[in-house]
């Protein structure tokens, strides 16, 4: 497949792919319900089909917008393939990637088994690379695309977070992985960026965060509140958008300040 530069418009009838949109708490929820009030088709994938495909029926309803889900394994190379087709087959151009999908894991380095540490490489950054990889196909072909790669502030802390090693270096992996797609993917009209979120009030925090947590939290912070789905949500939405095409390459804190360089 050559290069080539930017030959379709950015248009209306278009699909964003979200992953780990089925956490009832989660980004990839959020961001579903911002890009349906901007009138996005959405392909929603997660390891919970049930919650998806739900999630599709009510985005649909509530804002009368094309949405589809289906269970996915992010882990698994042929299944995101499968899914990813069943998803091109039923809805508009895929032109927008968000890759949310991520797990938690507090385990110490020092009692790390390593099935944990390839657990979480597998669904925090594998996974990223299986989606991004399809999904860049299909945009490459249309010579348009926006991908957006959830990192963490704790990929540049080195932890301090509810997570401790090898979610850290997973997602230290995605900033590194979005650098080198924008890359190889910018002669071909795709942007690739990174949102790093500081901390947030959701289960991957290992659950609903006590008031004392929070305030805690906010001492860390130069803002005076922990941040919310519909912050990282609203970020997604831009770095996805028509006017976010000269930023590619970059990494997007929205932390409150906690990690400033």
């Amino acid at each position: 497949m050559g290069a080539h530069k930017l030959s379709t418009p950015f248009t209306s009838e278009r699909t964003a792919v979200i992953t780990g949109a089925g956490s009832a708490r989660g980004i990839g929820r959020a961001t579903a319900h911002r890009l349906a009030t901007e009138g996005w088709s959405l392909g929603l994938v997660d390891i919970d089909g049930p919650a998806v495909e739900s999630l599709a029926t009510e985005l649909t309803q509530q804002y009368g917008v094309a949405a589809v889900g289906h269970r996915v394994d992010v882990s698994d190379p042929d299944d995101v393939r499968t899914a990813v087709g069943k998803l091109e087959a039923e809805l508009p151009p895929l032109l927008a990637l968000a890759n949310v999908a991520g797990v938690s894991s507090p385990t110490p380095y020092l009692e790390l088994p390593d099935e944990e540490w390839t657990r979480v490489m597998r669904v925090n950054l594998d996974g990223v690379h299986y989606v991004s990889k399809r999904v860049a196909e299909s945009m490459a072909a249309r010579g348009v695309g926006r991908i957006v790669s959830i990192s963490s502030v704790s990929a540049q802390r080195g932890g301090g977070t509810y997570s401790k090693t090898p979610y850290s270096v997973a997602k230290a992996g995605v900033i590194g992985l979005t650098r080198a797609l924008a890359r190889e993917l910018g002669p071909y009209g795709i942007t690739v960026n990174a949102i790093c979120p500081g901390p947030i009030d959701t289960d991957i925090m290992g659950g609903t965060l006590t008031e004392e947590r929070k305030r805690e939290l906010v001492a860390e912070l130069l803002v005076d509140r922990v941040g919310t789905t519909a912050d990282i949500a609203a970020a997604i939405s831009f770095l996805l958008g028509p006017d976010a095409g000269y930023i590619t390459g970059q990494t997007l804190n929205v932390d409150g300040g906690l990690y400033m360089h």
